[in-house]
């Protein structure tokens, strides 16, 4: 699935639970800019995914026509669609490297990188006698992974473990640059 569809469904999904969101208050909850906002909005009404009625004082109410309520369907269907194969890919992905570690003598890992893969590693990693020593990530803010409070990647040194593997797929590359920096071999780094 790609991102304009993403989008599409995200506006969508916004608009049909309260269409009498502001722009900028759509902006806010998508995570996305006001232009890019405005630009969707105008696409998908010329689309003819809903409709745009002007209510005084200069506010406006967004009414999913039909044309939208089947495109929002369709998409949440692509979506489930995307989800699930890549929960079965990454599944598959994982178990083969588990067992590849599990083989090679790997007691402990370290997860670099909070993600949806980092959840699919989690669940995969139950399988084997392999234990999760820790869990790091460039974000800001500690909060709690599946039990584990997720420290700053300048923290790995704090751990012991085998290998760091990195569970953040979409920003593989500057964590792997980082930990490298940071003096971990490359191969103590496990890229899925």
């Amino acid at each position: 699935m790609d991102k304009i569809d993403l989008r599409t469904l995200q506006i969508l999904e916004e608009i049909g639970q309260d269409g009498q969101l502001s722009q900028r208050r759509l902006a806010d909850r998508l995570g996305i800019s006001l232009g890019l906002v405005n630009s969707f909005v105008k696409r998908l009404a010329n689309k003819g995914y809903f409709k745009i009625i002007n209510t005084p004082p200069n506010r406006f109410v967004y009414v999913l026509t039909p044309k939208g309520f089947a495109e929002k369907a369709r998409l949440s269907y692509k979506y489930i669609t995307y989800s699930y194969r890549f929960y079965r890919n990454a599944r598959h992905q994982l178990r083969e490297l588990f067992i590849e570690l599990t083989g090679a003598g790997v007691g402990s890992v370290v997860f670099a990188g909070i993600s949806d893969f980092a959840e699919i590693a989690y669940l995969s990693l139950q399988e084997v006698p392999v234990t999760l020593a820790g869990v790091v990530d460039d974000a800001d803010g500690r909060h709690l992974f599946f039990g584990h409070v997720v420290r700053p990647v300048h923290e790995i040194a704090g751990f012991s473990y085998d290998r760091v593997l990195i569970t953040d797929i979409e920003h593989h590359e500057r964590l792997q640059t980082l930990l490298e920096q940071m003096g971990i071999a490359r191969s103590r780094i496990r890229v899925p």
